[in-house]
């Protein structure tokens, strides 16, 4: 525990800053609000507490990062790959390999050194000064110096510099969006004192530590420095202080038996090991490839033994290099490069399509991924706030749609309803909105309108300073008045047009400020053609209110019509009215809108124009007239719905953790379908757990979280902690979770989630790099074009590694069967030579399955449900499809060879074919000759069989057009794999004749009729292989594997019915407790 814990659990028992009052937490840190600490007291502080900073400032540690890469098992089973072929003088796959293994080094040496960053990027967040008063002196120092106790003031533009109690304020608010997630400044109060534990987000008399100072100024006392602020804790999590020293178990006394110790010696040199070859540290795939390799090397090692003892233990040189070929045709070398070329292609190709690829080893998760944590502001929704609703008493309820660009007033539409905002909630006759807006403009609209642009001084305005562009609407001003300001101009009341120019009808007299204790702002315009005063004000509902005495009237929307909106008698208010008033409030709040009230009078002619900016504001806000409701809210951007729905099309769920108020959250997460429209249609206490606050949701235990029949759709109020929270939620369900977010308060969930996803326009840095993966466009739709790329880049990885190790598996059948074949002498003769054995796994290997990896995505890939992340690539038909082709093909080339030698060679296998060539080697050589490109081709066949592992290549489009020549545009569309299989072929052809090369270095000779028996044995081996993928769509058409809810699904059973399974369930949910009754 931190002694500033410690300190404040001892003299407080154990509450929080935000429940102590200041005289408390004066008594507290030993310091005086008007005065501050002495300078003995701040040496006490800073002994006790500290420096404020995020920890001491390490380097990059560049050699444990070098160490990392080479020190893996796949790695150094290339090096000692690498070293066998230089040693038997291959240059050429030596050659190969050790670009492998430096291409390896280099890539995954870059991406730890940018990961390794993050923590930088946390520094530097902190403010480079802060304003103390110490000892009654006003200071400017460091902010390292700033202690617990100390008296801070901050104004507008500052960085908090650590966590505040605030004394005292004026108009304060602090922008804490990449702390909390909330997506307007909050407004502070220092006057609270709260009773019970709230989150981060509703502490509204404190200030955190590099949040900005938005409006106002304040003075408070400092609660925590360093790392126990709310950022310094963020900064602990991202600390990864993983030991591999395993700890002995001992008892309640401390003691331990020898075996304890033994049982720790152990476990943590086998954890050593592991993690110096890679077989516990890495992502899944690469601790799989890790585990492969160590145990092809096993294998390799084990038939290198079974060649020399076949040979009775005689290894003379040509033996030796048998062996060690043998050996190497069990190790993919190329898999590696071939892995780490494709997900750089791919990274590649993901940024045309707004994804940012941090870490390469994330793309190998993005097919797995089942679930989406998702961040509102700016992700679903578009991060500008615009008018939705307009409710004018006794006219009706205007709405906006079709809004594509927030600023812009030009591309939305307005639309009209007769009904108030509580009869179309309800349904009521005559509340339907119509395209058809009442014209002219009712008077009573027309006199909103006017108050709305000219109660505030946002400024919206076309920027046309470059000509070689097209014009793009800006805005300078708060949020909230800017959507107003749009609405008004979308509504041709643009303020210009009434206080600019030579017809100009307003001038600006006085503005009474908006004040966070009044919640309100007034301005005063004069009339120049009647000289006339007029008041225009708006604010929170509850304190507009509060100033008006009258207002036109309300009628029913039932029986309204064109003619009765014209009417405009004020009448006067009542209590009635006033509850009317706030029923329409409530529908939009319902909506999650931000409502807002206007009103307004004539002047008192009694007060002069320059008096207007003098007197107080009580003399002028009073008496007003009521003219109607605004409802204001961030809008989904316009494909989250469909993205939304294409989630649940392709079995992946989407879950809404935001800062915003529940009500916000919950209408947004209706309205783009996380959350079902008819909520009405389930039981309340299923309701309740599908939209939790983060109060809720923290006070549940991790087994009363796993007892709930499903987990929260939307949580609101999200603190940092909620959200990682959520995701050990998910993972212990056996979810492979992807998160998004991109404040500072997002960045251990981002770390922890299997992929974090940053926000590339209004991230922080740290968000960034801590995440994985990056939108460069903030659209939660750019995931989803992620997941596609991602499961792409799955399907082209267990395609390629299908046909290495599928080579690999028949090469060493074939090389050790070949075995069996005794010469004269009582020496095996070799079926392939050895230059044979690398030239095919040179030339058949890394080309066609790099092709492979640059295929294209299948049509149906998004709507099969997410791959398993505990089966990974070796998925138990991968692992199968490898035994099938791998034996296929070893049983097709090895009767090529055998048809040969026993066929017109009658058996004569002569003697020393081995080393060179004799007369008694003539079929040897010939039939070598046919089996290497035998099996040269079916490798290549076998790399455009597996396109797709399930369709015929002669019918991988059944619904084409031109069955019979489809297939050559299939085999054309992926060129680099096409001329790649090309290359292979027509290679053969120079090997085999020409003189020296063939029959000194490869140990064969030129053949003729030998060319039909090995085009014979590679159509044999095509057509087997459609038999069998044949026999595979038997088999999987009756067990389809499409997603849980695809399209079809969709239309005739909601994603969410596991929720209404549920109904029946007693579920209560009261922040301490969780009871299934079923």
């Amino acid at each position: 525990m931190s002694s500033i814990q410690e300190k404040l659990n001892s003299d407080s028992g154990s509450k929080p800053p935000y429940q102590l009052t200041i005289q408390q937490l004066e008594k507290i840190y030993n310091s005086d609000a008007n005065v501050g600490l002495s300078d003995n007291q701040v040496k006490e502080n800073s002994a006790l507490y500290g420096e404020n900073t995020l920890g001491k400032e390490t380097g990059v540690p560049y050699g444990k990062i070098f160490l990392r890469q080479v020190c893996n098992a796949m790695i150094l089973v290339l090096f000692i790959s690498m070293i066998i072929a230089l040693a038997i003088q291959d240059w050429i796959s030596g050659g190969v390999i050790a670009f492998v293994v430096g291409i390896n080094i280099v890539v995954g040496y870059y991406q730890d050194v940018n990961a390794e960053k993050t923590m930088g990027s946390l520094r530097s967040l902190s403010s480079p000064a802060a304003r103390v008063i110490r000892g009654g002196n006003d200071l400017t120092i460091p902010t390292k110096e700033v202690v617990p106790g100390d008296i801070v003031i901050v104004k507008v533009g500052d960085t908090v510099p650590a966590d505040l109690r605030l004394i005292d304020s004026l108009n304060f608010e602090t922008d804490e969006a990449l702390l909390t997630g909330e997506s307007l400044p909050i407004s502070k109060d220092h006057t609270l004192v709260y009773t019970h534990e709230i989150s981060v987000g509703d502490r509204l008399n404190m200030a955190f530590s590099s949040s900005t100072v938005s409006k106002g100024r304040a003075t408070a006392i400092v609660v925590s420095t360093g790392l126990q602020t709310q950022i310094g804790m963020i900064a602990q999590s991202l600390n990864d202080n993983k030991s591999k020293v395993r700890q002995v178990e001992k008892d309640e006394n401390g003691a331990a038996p020898k075996r304890a110790y033994f049982k720790a010696f152990f476990g943590t040199l086998k954890d050593i090991i592991g993690a110096f070859l890679g077989l516990n540290v890495g992502t899944p795939l690469h601790r799989r490839l890790s585990k492969l390799a160590c145990g092809l090397f096993v294998i390799a090692v084990i038939f290198a033994i079974i060649v020399m003892g076949s040979q009775k233990m005689i290894v003379n040189k040509n033996v030796a290099i048998y062996a060690i070929c043998v050996a190497l045709s069990m190790i993919p070398s190329s898999l590696v490069v071939v892995l780490t070329i494709t997900m750089a292609v791919g990274a590649s190709v993901m940024v045309t399509r707004n994804v940012i690829v941090r870490k390469l080893d994330s793309l190998e998760a993005l097919g797995a991924v089942s679930a989406i944590c998702s961040d509102k502001t700016g992700t679903l929704t578009q991060g500008k706030m615009i008018v939705r609703n307009v409710w004018i008493p006794g006219v009706g309820t205007y709405a906006v749609s079709d809004i594509k660009k927030p600023l812009d007033p030009t591309t939305r539409s307005i639309k009209f309803s007769f009904g108030s905002p509580v009869e179309i909630a309800e349904n009521e006759v005559n509340s339907e909105y119509s395209s058809t807006v009442p014209s002219p403009i009712p008077n009573k609209y027309a006199s909103w309108l006017k108050t709305a642009t000219l109660a505030n001084v946002a400024v919206i305005f076309q920027d046309t300073s470059d000509p070689t562009v097209e014009p793009e609407w800006k805005a300078h001003g708060d949020p909230t008045e800017i959507a107003i300001q749009v609405y008004t101009s979308a509504s041709n009341f643009p303020r210009e047009s009434l206080t600019e120019g030579e017809n100009k009808r307003y001038d600006h007299l006085a503005e009474y400020p908006f004040d966070s204790s009044i919640k309100r702002m007034s301005a005063v315009y004069k009339d120049l053609s009647t000289n006339e005063a007029h008041v225009f004000t708006k604010g929170a509902v509850e304190r507009v209110l509060g100033c008006c005495k009258y207002w036109y009237g309300h009628s029913s929307g039932k029986t309204a019509n064109l003619e009765s909106i014209k009417e405009e008698n004020i009448i006067e208010l009542t209590e009635d009215d006033v509850r009317t008033i706030e029923s329409q409030m409530e529908a939009f709040a319902n909506d999650g809108l931000r409502v807002l009230a206007f009103a307004t009078k004539l002047g008192d002619p009694k007060i002069s124009d320059a008096e207007y900016a003098k007197i107080d504001r009580n003399q002028v806000e009073n008496n007003l007239i009521f003219l109607g409701l605004v409802g204001i809210y961030d809008p989904p951007r316009l494909e989250s719905a469909a993205s939304v729905k294409k989630c649940h099309k392709c079995g992946v769920s989407v879950h809404m953790l935001t800062g915003d108020h529940p009500g916000t959250a919950k209408a947004i997460a209706q309205e783009i379908g996380i959350l079902p429209h008819n909520l009405y249609h389930y039981a309340e206490d299923v309701v309740k757990i599908m939209v939790m606050t983060a109060a809720q949701f923290d006070a549940l235990s991790d087994q009363e979280i796993d007892n709930l029949p499903v987990l929260p759709l939307v949580i609101a109020r999200c603190a940092p902690q909620t959200k990682v929270r959520m995701i050990d939620a998910l993972h212990r369900r056996g979810q492979f979770c992807a998160m998004t977010g991109d404040g500072v308060n997002d960045s251990p969930s981002l770390k922890k989630a299997d992929v974090g996803i940053a926000m590339g326009i209004s991230g922080s840095d740290v968000a960034k790099d801590a995440s994985d993966i990056v939108l460069s466009d903030d659209n939660f739709a750019s995931i989803l074009n992620a997941v596609e790329e991602g499961r792409r880049m799955a399907d082209n990885i267990q395609k390629f590694v299908l046909q290495l190790l599928a080579e690999n598996v028949a090469q060493a059948i074939y090389l050790m069967v070949g075995l069996v074949f005794i010469d004269d002498d009582g020496f095996s003769v070799f079926p392939l030579s050895p230059v044979e054995v690398l030239w095919i796994i040179v030339v058949t290997s890394c080309f066609p399955a790099m092709g492979l990896g640059l295929e294209l995505a299948r049509p149906d890939s998004m709507e099969k449900p997410p791959k398993d992340p505990k089966e990974g690539i070796f998925t138990r038909e991968v692992l199968c499809d490898m035994m099938v082709y791998g034996l296929w093909m070893a049983v097709c080339c090895m009767g090529c060879f055998v048809a040969i030698i026993y066929g017109k060679g009658g058996g004569q296998l002569g003697t020393q074919c081995n080393d060179s060539y004799n007369p008694s080697c003539n079929y040897v050589f010939r039939a070598r000759s046919a089996s290497f490109a035998n099996m040269t081709w079916c490798a290549l066949i076998l790399a455009w069989e597996v396109i797709d592992t399930r369709k015929s290549l002669f019918k991988m489009n059944p619904e084409s057009e031109t069955p019979y020549t489809q297939v050559f545009k299939d085999l054309w569309r992926n060129q680099f794999l096409f001329w790649s299989v090309i290359f292979g072929v027509v290679t053969v052809f120079p090997l085999v004749y020409i003189p020296v090369i063939n029959e000194k270095v490869f140990l064969h000779k030129p053949i003729d009729y030998e060319w039909g028996v090995a085009v014979g044995f590679s159509i044999l081996f095509l057509g087997g292989s459609e038999l069998y993928l044949w026999i595979k769509r038997i088999h999987y058409r009756r067990r389809p594997d499409e997603a849980h809810n695809p399209e079809y699904d969709l239309e005739r059973n909601s994603p969410f019915e596991k929720y209404a399974s549920f109904s029946r369930a007693t579920t209560v949910v009261d922040g301490n407790m969780v009871q299934l009754i079923k």
